[in-house]
């Protein structure tokens, strides 16, 4: 027998809930973490037989209203709901790819007006397609890779250069899951999960708890190795013109420490001098 996309997805979930979670009492011992089967059917109003066949794959085609019940019974947020109606097949997944590689002119136009706030597009396989000046200088002039994916899982240096790695592979690994989900057969979606299932154990765990959902981290602390430690505030906007294409850009708090060295890193790249 073999699992569907929507089965793992359910038995991902599933553990992450605890009965408390979900105002359930607990009794007797539990052999699986989070909820049993029978749980998640009481909660989703569906029967044992039925939520037992969802998770085997024996059952594809659930309706709406019973993926809108499921995702109240597992606590999903919107993304996490949303993933959960594409497995299902009622939210169709995109057709077009990865994202465009070609980035508006005018955009980045804009991005270079930035001098002082690092800036990056990239799209759904987490590949840079644009940045500007301190962007580069931020992210080591991308001299390891232009894949975010492959820059925290795969570069040496990423756990010293992410203060908070374990969070930002966190959410990295979820909002991937979630371009995975919009676009399941692109061809360098596919191929940068099989390169990061082949060389990161550290991915792979993740990638099998199913998480889904878009950019979650507000901040993001950086240690840089010419300046020092940075906090940078991040906003995340989808690109409307370019469907799969995200622009993230990078603040630091006003008379801050942080503020001081992004300056200098500034400087360092407009002249592309060394720190002294």
């Amino acid at each position: 027998m073999t699992r569907s996309d929507l089965g793992a997805y359910l038995t991902a979930r599933r553990a992450q809930v605890t009965p408390a979670e979900a105002n359930l009492h607990s009794t007797g011992h539990r052999r699986v973490p989070g909820l049993r089967r029978e749980e998640v059917a009481l909660l989703a109003g569906v029967s044992i037989d039925y939520y037992i066949r969802l998770e085997q794959g024996r059952e594809r085609t659930p309706s709406a209203h019973v993926v809108d019940a499921l995702a109240v019974a597992l606590r999903l947020d919107e993304d996490g709901r949303q993933h959960l109606f594409r497995l299902a097949g009622l939210s169709p997944s995109t057709r077009t790819a990865a994202g465009t590689g070609r980035v508006d002119p005018s955009l980045r136009e804009l991005m270079d007006a930035w001098p002082h706030n690092p800036a990056i597009i990239y799209n759904r396989a987490y590949d840079v397609l644009a940045s500007n000046t301190i962007a580069d200088a931020l992210f080591h002039d991308w001299t390891h890779s232009r894949n975010l994916m492959h820059v925290v899982f795969t570069d040496p240096a990423a756990h010293t250069f992410y203060q908070d790695w374990h969070d930002v592979a966190v959410n990295s690994v979820a909002g991937f899951r979630l371009g995975h989900g919009q676009a399941p057969a692109d061809p360098r979606i596919r191929q940068v999960l099989t390169e990061l299932l082949a060389h990161s154990p550290e991915f792979t765990d993740l990638w099998a708890r199913h998480d889904a959902r878009g950019k979650a981290l507000a901040r993001k602390r950086f240690r840089h190795p010419d300046v020092g430690p940075l906090t940078l505030t991040m906003q995340t906007f989808d690109v409307r013109s370019s469907p799969g294409q995200e622009l993230v850009v990078y603040h630091a708090e006003p008379a801050s420490a942080s503020r001081a060295a992004l300056a200098l890193l500034g400087s360092l790249a407009a002249t592309g001098r060394q720190p002294g």
